[in-house]
């Protein structure tokens, strides 16, 4: 429990420093959503009227803090331009985005656990060394450009996939998923490598320890080894970079959806920006906050699962 509060501590510190700096920077941008509102061609008074209703000519200070108490009360404010509450608006796309996180994620492992084992029970052959140079090209190349390139060869060439557009799940199952694939897909060869790399390393280390070596002299396979013995002891740097890679795929879903006109959070999030429409911009901003210390906090809860040392440490700590 102490260690749980800790934790809390420090997520509260983060999620406030996120907030101001989010507020700060979004009511520094140029732009007034008052014109977006009435219109370039209305008048002062007009203009006027719109930024007093809305609260924008209150002091800097009073707006932010009224706003992030009303956040942490449930109440994350009403669109500008639409007047729908934030966060049915981030609860009606947050499953589209959600979804395209975890196949991607999922791809990622799909790519990295094989080819992370290859390369680490022979290290430095003729496999591992097409392995990475293939890894290397692929996290070189930024997810948008895979974008376009896996468009070009499954949606214009052979026609196998749509380029753009979405599906619901109400619509099939298989419709859904391949309106998905694309993104997943552009989102899961940037991070594959990285999950491959990290492997990679920590597996060759386990790999000479000697309760391995009395594992090959018992006469196991090489197959049960690697899973059974050394996979698991080795997976603490993998879901370390798990839970950081949670905000590079946040990120990567606010590009790939403009790409794939998927309309998840970041689509949300992108056309708040362009009508300056600040109420969801901070909504956006404050939610990826919040899933990325979430998503950071299971990955402590997964270290004293995966290492009963961890818990230990903890519990005398």
């Amino acid at each position: 429990m102490r260690y749980l509060f800790g934790r809390v501590q420090r997520f509260s510190i983060v999620l406030f420093a996120v907030t101001l700096v989010t507020f700060a920077l979004v009511n520094i941008l140029p732009g007034d959503v008052a014109y977006t509102i009435a219109g370039m061609d209305a008048s002062e008074q007009e203009v006027a009227r719109i930024r007093d209703e809305l609260g924008l000519n209150a002091p800097l200070v009073m707006r932010y803090l009224t706003w992030v108490g009303n956040v942490f009360t449930g109440d994350w404010g009403r669109s500008y331009l639409t007047g729908v509450p934030v966060w049915t608006e981030i609860a009606h796309r947050l499953p589209i985005s959600l979804q395209l996180m975890v196949m991607a994620q999922l791809i990622a492992l799909l790519l990295a656990l094989p080819a992370g084992l290859i390369c680490a029970f022979r290290p430095n052959s003729m496999a591992d060394r097409i392995i990475g140079a293939v890894g290397f090209a692929t996290v070189s190349v930024p997810s948008f450009m895979t974008a376009i390139l896996l468009i070009y060869l499954f949606s214009l060439h052979l026609g196998w996939l749509p380029a753009t557009g979405y599906e619901p799940l109400s619509a099939g199952l298989w419709a859904n998923l391949r309106t998905l694939i694309l993104p997943a897909l552009s989102l899961a060869l940037v991070e594959w490598t990285v999950l491959m790399r990290i492997l990679r390393v920590d597996m060759i280390g386990v790999l000479g320890e000697n309760y391995i070596s009395l594992a090959r002299a018992k006469g196991m396979s090489d197959m049960r080894i690697l899973i059974v013995h050394a996979l698991r002891p080795s997976s603490f740097s993998l879901i370390t970079i798990l839970g950081l890679q949670v905000a590079r795929l946040m990120s990567g879903t606010i590009i790939l959806e403009q790409i794939f006109g998927i309309p998840g959070v970041g689509r949300l999030l992108v056309h708040a920006v362009y009508t300056r429409d600040f109420i969801v911009i901070q909504g956006c901003v404050t939610f990826f906050a919040l899933a990325f210390v979430v998503a950071n906090f299971i990955v402590d809860l997964a270290y004293a699962w995966l290492d009963p040392r961890v818990r230990e440490a903890r519990a005398h700590g």
